[in-house]
């Protein structure tokens, strides 16, 4: 007797059914999608930024998704049909800025135009994307893998991922084949993964996508305060959790003084408190919205993040975001966890 697979049908074009051969192979469950409209509401369900299809695609229309997000990090597989498709002023959500974007592509070959720059995207291939401003994709059916990093984890100067924007890097050597390798593993098996397993993961994901991005930038053009100053911030990024991190202990790391380090920031837009302080609030928002920590304390969320004092945090979360920490809470916030 042959057992057929199991299909868990959803209204308006969408099924979800374990990975068939030749599809989106995984051991967990992937959202099969015949409706562009339905497409839509699925890359908003995944945390990616809207795309929508460019005239009529009739009824030929094939698309599959998986994804998730590990910690601040969200990632996505994907096979989309051929065509055109766009996202433009209209569609862009205020939840993407602060990102970037990076598509790497598996299968298929694809055109990404974005703020005047066009990049030829084929197997192997990345392209760094910004979420927050319009962009035209035209497509063969294509296999991709997407991951949203924020900026602020990246040890990459914000004027360099704009000239790095729309450019074609080589996806099958050096750190880009690592970060291909990583994701796609992150995707296939997140589903066992701890909360703080995933977030961890994430910060792995968003410190090689950062020697990705640094690899492409000319070597010698940089100053040393820039490089220093990027080292900073990668080191910032990756010690959020620990409560005694300050400039005092920032500057010991790097053997420079304090007031250097206070110098290499006085003309950024966050000095070095506020950056620890704007990016602890920043993961501490994401987790408040992740359904994985629902049952967790505003108090412990804030602790993990470095905030010992729940009053002090409070009032930080308060006056950033216009919103209690517990209005943060809304069941429709975040993309969907990697998580157990």
């Amino acid at each position: 007797m042959v057992r057929k697979r199991p299909v868990r049908r959803h209204p308006a074009g969408a099924v979800t059914a374990p990975a068939a051969p030749g599809r989106l192979n995984y051991g967990g469950r992937v959202t099969l999608i015949s409706d562009p409209d339905v497409w839509v509401q699925a890359l908003a369900t995944a945390g990616l930024p809207p795309m929508r299809a460019r005239g009529d695609l009739g009824g030929d229309f094939r698309a599959e998704l998986a994804g998730g997000a590990l910690g601040a990090v969200r990632l996505a597989e994907l096979i989309a049909p051929g065509g055109a498709c766009f996202r433009d002023e209209a569609g862009v959500r205020a939840g993407d800025h602060g990102f970037c974007q990076i598509y790497l592509g598996i299968a298929g070959q694809s055109r990404m135009e974005q703020d005047g720059r066009t990049a030829q995207l084929g197997t192997a291939d990345l392209v760094v994307i910004d979420p927050a401003l319009p962009l035209e994709v035209t497509t063969t059916r294509a296999h991709f893998l997407t991951l949203l990093v924020p900026e602020h984890l990246l040890g990459v100067e914000p004027g360099d991922l704009t000239r790095l924007r729309g450019r074609r890097i080589a996806g099958d050597v050096g750190a880009g084949a690592l970060l291909a390798s990583l994701a796609r593993a992150a995707v296939r098996s997140g589903g066992d993964l701890g909360a703080e397993e995933a977030s961890r993961s994430g910060v792995a994901i968003a410190e090689l996508t950062t020697a990705v991005l640094a690899a492409q930038l000319p070597r010698g053009r940089r100053s040393p305060d820039e490089t220093l100053r990027a080292g900073v911030r990668a080191f910032v990024a990756t010690r959020l959790r620990q409560p005694d991190l300050n400039p005092a202990s920032i500057a010991a790391a790097h053997h420079i003084s304090v007031r250097r380090l206070h110098q290499l920031f006085r003309e950024e837009p966050f000095t070095v408190a506020a950056l620890i302080r704007h990016s602890r609030l920043e993961r501490c928002r994401a987790d408040l919205a992740a359904p994985e920590y629902r049952g967790q304390s505003v108090a412990v969320v804030a602790a993990r993040w470095g905030f010992t004092d729940p009053a002090h945090f409070s009032r930080l979360f308060k006056a950033e975001y216009g919103l209690t920490a517990s209005e943060a809470r809304r069941p429709d916030q975040g993309a969907a966890p990697i998580s157990k």
